[in-house]
């Protein structure tokens, strides 16, 4: 398991565990059972706040992707890829739509949205 924390960008460090987690749990980098470092651990491996540690940790529990067993630590959970895709792909209509209303509002064309998107997605392989 590997987590790199940014401080160059303007996201929380709890939010960049939480994302980083979460990603390898959908990726199956970590599978359902895996046991997570405990909340001391990582925080003292990633020379942050246990605090912050922990409210990562809570988040990703109380959406169902790890669960705690007292005395024993954290695991991650058996959770329904299908749904989660589900939840990722509304979440990426959502940024569409605000997308094509900012496009519209800019008089852009569907040509002109679709070549950026297009760019957009190239730079990423690159």
């Amino acid at each position: 398991m590997e987590i790199i924390i940014r401080n160059t960008v303007n996201q929380p460090i709890y939010e960049q565990i939480y994302s980083q987690l979460k990603a390898q749990i959908i990726a199956g980098v970590l599978t359902p059972g895996d046991a997570l470092p405990s909340i001391r651990a990582l925080a003292k491996d990633l020379k942050i706040s246990v605090i912050t540690t922990k409210r990562a940790y809570d988040e990703l529990e109380a959406e169902g992707f790890l669960y705690t067993v007292a005395g024993k630590g954290c695991f991650v959970a058996e959770k329904n890829l299908d749904l989660i895709r589900e939840q990722q792909l509304r979440e990426l209509e959502n940024h569409l739509t605000a997308a094509v209303e900012l496009a519209r509002s800019c008089g852009l064309t569907v040509e002109e949205l679709t070549g950026m998107l297009r760019i957009l997605l190239e730079e990423e392989h690159v």
